[in-house]
């Protein structure tokens, strides 16, 4: 008999395992299928009748998440199905890690950023589009398209960000400051959620979305073959 700390509170898959306690150790869970990622802006839109365009953000950025499923053993299901049946429909948020943005695409960055952070050079108010990041033995550099959430002063910021530009100490932009030898400036999509601290972790590897269900019923079906076929929708909470 034994005891255990924590529920697994990341959706399970080959990487992230869960026990029949619901404990994060134990089985792994099974891999995608698929993965679709959305990235959603609601705009206002409209035009002057010299045809100028007028737009403005409506509402808040949202990530979308569909995931489809090979199918799939009783075994295997059960460790994904009941996984989400206890978060009853979209009224519990958990985490789901992507696998294509598990680690960053540099080589030299990821193996860094799987043991260390960047931090912000400074305070950083919240809806900023760019970051002064950097550490003391930083190894190459993120690239755009890698997924970043940030840890630090506030401890409910939960959003995830995608890098768009980078700027380093040899290719930076004119008129700014430049960067340091240990430093980046990271441009990325959305807007700070939060005011982001000096000294505030910026999370590369194995980044963590929050989501809930996107729809309150949740099936499956079975087939002739005793397989089960299955996939969920997911929407990104802060």
């Amino acid at each position: 008999m034994s005891s255990f700390s924590s529920f697994q509170n990341i959706l399970p898959d080959p990487n992230n395992t869960i026990g029949t306690a619901g404990q994060a150790a134990g089985s792994t869970g099974p891999g995608y299928a698929s993965v679709k990622l959305s990235s959603e802006n609601q705009t206002l839109r409209s035009r002057t009748n010299s045809g100028r365009l007028i737009a403005r953000a409506a509402a808040y950025h949202s990530w979308k998440v569909d995931i489809g499923y090979n199918p799939m053993t009783r075994v295997e299901f059960e460790r994904i199905y009941n996984f989400l049946i206890q978060k009853r429909g979209s009224l519990t948020p958990f985490f789901v890690s992507l696998p294509q943005y598990r680690i960053p695409q540099n080589g030299s960055f990821a193996n860094f950023a799987s043991s260390n952070n960047l931090d912000a050079a400074g305070s950083i108010n919240a809806g900023a589009t760019s970051a002064l990041i950097g550490h003391s033995s930083i190894l190459g550099t993120p690239s755009v398209g890698d997924l970043f959430t940030i840890s630090g002063i506030n401890s409910n910021h939960k959003k995830a960000y995608m890098v768009t530009r980078v700027e380093t100490n040899s290719d930076y932009y004119t008129g700014t400051t430049r960067p340091s030898s240990t430093q980046v400036r990271v441009h990325f999509t959305p807007g700070l959620a939060k005011a982001v601290g000096s000294g505030d972790d910026f999370v590369f590897h194995n980044p963590l979305i929050k989501v809930v269900l996107s729809n309150d019923i949740q099936e499956y079906s079975l087939g002739v073959n005793g397989l089960y076929q299955f996939g969920l929708q997911l929407e990104e909470v802060l």
